[in-house]
């Protein structure tokens, strides 16, 4: 599977903190898989690892069933009908309610998080028509409700992979939640830790270039974390992945935000990359709890 822009970005640039010290005074189970495309892991305290074996493997399920709906990759996920016919009906609630975000971070933004940009997108990471491909982007001509969502026009398609990885980590921390566990890491992309660590200090995050070099550490307290750089994937020698509607190309070349929620740290971050810096502190106001923890 072709893993997703936001998914190689993150890896490199959220580091977990867990001394080994730390993991000797507490019960801890650690998971290690996929997700996206990409590897990702969650961290429990306060379970051995032979018993958090069946919560895992719900994990693993609810992975999967997202990933039926978001994945930009998978043949039947609910996305990929949808950018193959231009309508689909009946449409998953989680996807309406990601949509709806992403509108809400679209119109903060002034349209620079815009979502339909995928048709631009493949067209410069293929060298295909980039003028036509341009004249299928607009968020005013994406439509959804419960019944259906569907494109204005032929030619249309949607990305959330400026966003989905944040949803489907909050879903994850939510089920984790729903099991009983108060501390948690959880990292499919983006970052969400709850409660402490084994040790009873809070988790850290390292935020790095995509480099490697560790340019911030932030204190995760019930908090998400998200972390863009547009040229750590390049679609050619002069264009990064994250690019505007209409092509434009990102302003910083480092951007971290973490949030109360994944999701919205997620597409924040990826949207600041093409703000100026008080457009962005004007945007990021909009949002309770939201904050830039760097950019560059």
């Amino acid at each position: 599977m072709t893993p997703t822009r936001r998914r190689f970005l993150s890896i490199s640039a959220a580091a977990l903190a867990l001394p080994g010290a730390a993991l000797a005074t507490a019960q801890t189970a650690r998971w290690t898989g996929g997700a996206l495309g990409a590897p990702a892991s969650v961290t429990l305290v306060g379970i051995s690892p032979i018993d958090a074996r069946p919560v895992f493997a719900r994990l693993e399920a609810e992975l999967a069933r997202l990933e039926r709906i978001f994945s930009l990759y998978r043949a039947e996920s609910a996305l990929v009908r949808l950018n193959q016919t231009g309508r689909l009906t009946n449409p998953p609630p989680e996807l309406l309610e990601l949509l709806t975000l992403a509108g809400t971070i679209h119109n903060a933004t002034n349209g620079a998080f815009d979502p339909t940009v995928q048709p631009l997108w493949q067209a410069l990471a293929t060298g295909g028509d980039v003028t036509a491909a341009s004249n299928n982007v607009g968020w005013e001509s994406l439509h959804f409700d419960a019944k259906e969502v569907r494109f204005a026009r032929p030619g249309m398609a949607l990305t959330l992979n400026g966003i989905a990885q944040g949803e489907i980590t909050d879903r994850i921390a939510a089920l984790l939640g729903d099991e009983g566990f108060g501390d948690i890491l959880v990292d499919l992309g983006e970052i969400v830790g709850r409660g402490q660590r084994p040790d009873g200090t809070p988790w850290q995050a390292g935020i790095a270039t995509p480099q490697g070099d560790i340019v911030h550490r932030v204190t995760l307290r019930d908090r998400a974390l998200a972390t863009s750089a547009p040229n750590g994937t390049r679609l050619s020698a002069v264009q990064g992945h994250i690019l505007g509607p209409q092509g434009q190309a990102p302003r910083h070349s480092l951007v971290s935000l973490s949030a109360p929620s994944a999701a919205l740290a997620d597409g924040l971050s990826t949207a600041l990359c093409l703000l100026e810096k008080q457009a962005a502190q004007a945007a990021v106001r909009r949002f309770a709890g939201a904050t830039i923890e760097t950019i560059a």
